[in-house]
């Protein structure tokens, strides 16, 4: 199930590269309310996203919140689905996010 979601997800992402602020301009729009980058908020830092998750799992989880939480181990979700982002945002997004991986 893992593999489907994320060979979803990787399908999404566009071929061709995005500007780096449209990433951190998705996020002030659609993250800012629950997430920050690097302490935790109502959900999870970007850091400790990027630290555990690959990019292909970010994007994966920001489409459909609802399947990939239980596959990830959680119990419920309460982050709403994006899936009305076009693939180039979300590759932006989830590169905007793994920005905050840490470096160790």
């Amino acid at each position: 199930m893992k593999k489907m979601i994320v060979a979803g997800a990787l399908a999404m992402l566009p071929v061709a590269g995005v500007c780096a602020d449209d990433g951190e301009k998705l996020f002030k729009k659609y993250c800012w309310g629950c997430h920050h980058q690097t302490a935790e908020a109502f959900g999870p830092s970007f850091s400790t996203i990027a630290s555990k998750r690959t990019k292909e799992e970010i994007v994966a989880q920001i489409v459909d919140p609802k399947s990939t939480s239980k596959v990830f181990g959680y119990k419920r979700s309460s982050m709403p689905s994006f899936s009305d982002l076009d693939p180039e945002e979300l590759d932006a997004l989830a590169d905007y996010i793994m920005k905050f991986k840490d470096k160790r």
